[in-house]
């Protein structure tokens, strides 16, 4: 694998003792080979951006890394311990908003700790929805909430576990551009503060370059890290970054590698 950028924050994170690691991981559907062995480790307080052509297994990679799945051959791990099927602590939030349609909004950030026993339910819910900037919206329904603040909402319910680790698979991909802007720096700003291991899948270079400490490039099914990229930029980033001379070469670099592969 290549490193682009030299970044000693980022190489923290990477010798750091992982939250979450995979080696080897293979995946078939029947004759189809999908994962051909792939290795990547997250670190606690990291975001890595996973990046890949359509159609090359980046969902699929998710759900065995969240245990939805089970991998054909390889091994994952969390915390250190064997990944053997889905845990609170490993959600994953997908494109469009997954909330319960008939609780507000105060009531479904409080469903996963009321489901697990906790007692500081509404503290927790409070939090959140000041973190999220979601108070005044509380006693909403899901549909009253435009597509940012749903999507807003689903993540924070996921924290609501207080997760060690995060899969994000293309979360922002159906909000416009603007709104995608503003939901990147948000969701920075929230990780930066919790430190929680973030994975995120995307098809989107300037996303993961936004967001991603690291970034793992795919390649073509059957996918395997063709590269890993250290992101040697300041963060938080966001609007202002994309501007920034640092940031158009990066994204220029990146993007003739992707079309390139």
């Amino acid at each position: 694998m290549g490193r682009l950028l030299s970044d000693p924050i980022a190489k923290a994170h990477a010798t750091a003792a992982p939250a979450l690691a995979a080696t080897g991981v293979t995946k078939f559907y029947g004759a189809l080979s999908v994962l051909a062995g792939i290795d990547l480790r997250v670190a606690l307080g990291e975001v890595v951006a996973v990046l890949g052509p359509s159609g090359c297994g980046k969902s699929t990679l998710l759900r065995v890394l969240a245990g939805l799945e089970l991998p054909d051959n390889g091994r994952v791990e969390a915390g250190g311990a064997p990944v053997r099927g889905p845990s609170p602590e490993r959600p994953m939030v997908v494109q469009g908003a997954t909330l319960f349609p008939w609780l507000s909004l105060r009531a479904n950030l409080e469903w996963g700790p009321r489901a697990l026993g906790v007692r500081r339910a509404s503290e927790i819910a409070d939090e959140l929805l000041d973190a999220t900037g979601l108070n005044g919206s509380a006693d909403l329904l899901p549909r009253q909430l435009s597509g940012g603040m749903r999507q807003r909402a689903a993540i924070a319910q996921v924290l609501a576990n207080q997760p060690p680790l995060l899969l994000l698979d293309e979360p922002f991909g159906a909000l416009d551009a603007q709104t995608r802007v503003r939901m990147q720096e948000w969701l920075i700003g929230l990780l930066a503060e919790r430190r929680t291991a973030t994975l995120l899948v995307t098809h989107d270079v300037e996303e993961a370059l936004l967001l991603g400490h690291r970034l793992l490039r795919l390649s073509h099914r059957p996918s395997t890290v063709m590269e890993e990229l250290v992101l040697d930029l300041p963060m938080p980033r966001g609007r202002a970054t994309l501007s920034d001379p640092r940031f158009v070469e990066l994204k220029a670099a990146v993007l003739t590698r992707v079309l390139d592969a």
